[in-house]
């Protein structure tokens, strides 16, 4: 009896440590500045689906990952991809915000910040996890909008993460450490730099 018991024990930590090896493994298929980016779609406010693939090849692509729609440090950044949209159109760049809130939360976020950009739900982190992006469960927020609560959801919650993918379909420019505020301007800074190359 004490025989078996080892085993299992034994076997309980060879599956414990497979497991946390295996999510460590998930976690850490990061894309590097040079790597192919990732063709993906979803599905954008007003329920279109948004591919990748419209845009690679004719422009240049800000992709910017975000927690949650409606919250203080997402709705800054968010604000401020709006406000230098212009800019960003000029240096010949689109943008695009994804993360786990489904589309009626997005359509919620898009109408109240009057946002000028897609914004693509991914509330399985499909999209996240293929960028390499951490992942955890999600939840609801509730806000105020004109008066009324409103309860958004997500499936997943993302990091912050943002991208630029060239036009040859590669990954410019990556940041894992994103200041929510500031991440437009640096996104704008890293553009002239890749231009200038």
């Amino acid at each position: 009896m004490k025989r078996i018991l080892t085993t299992i024990s034994a076997l309980a930590v060879l599956l414990l440590v497979t497991f946390n090896t295996f999510t460590a493994m998930a976690q850490e298929t990061k894309l590097a500045v040079g790597d192919p980016a990732p063709v993906f779609e979803g599905t954008e406010v007003g329920g279109e689906t948004w591919k990748s693939s419209d845009y690679v090849g004719d422009k240049v692509l800000v992709v910017y990952f975000y927690p949650a729609a409606m919250t203080g440090g997402c709705t800054k950044q968010a604000c401020a991809f709006r406000d230098d949209r212009s800019k960003l159109v000029d240096m010949g760049a689109e943008v695009v915000g994804i993360s786990g809130d489904n589309v009626e939360g997005l359509q919620v976020f898009k109408k109240a910040h009057r946002l000028n950009f897609p914004l693509v739900s991914d509330p399985e982190g499909k999209i996240a996890r293929a960028f390499g992006v951490p992942v955890r469960e999600g939840g609801t927020y509730e806000t105020e909008v004109d008066g009324q609560k409103v309860v958004l959801e997500r499936g997943v919650t993302t990091a912050r993460w943002t991208f630029i993918i060239d036009k040859d379909g590669k990954i410019a420019y990556v940041d894992t450490d994103v200041d929510a505020a500031g991440d437009s301007q640096n996104v704008l800074a890293a553009l002239a730099e890749i231009q200038s190359k």
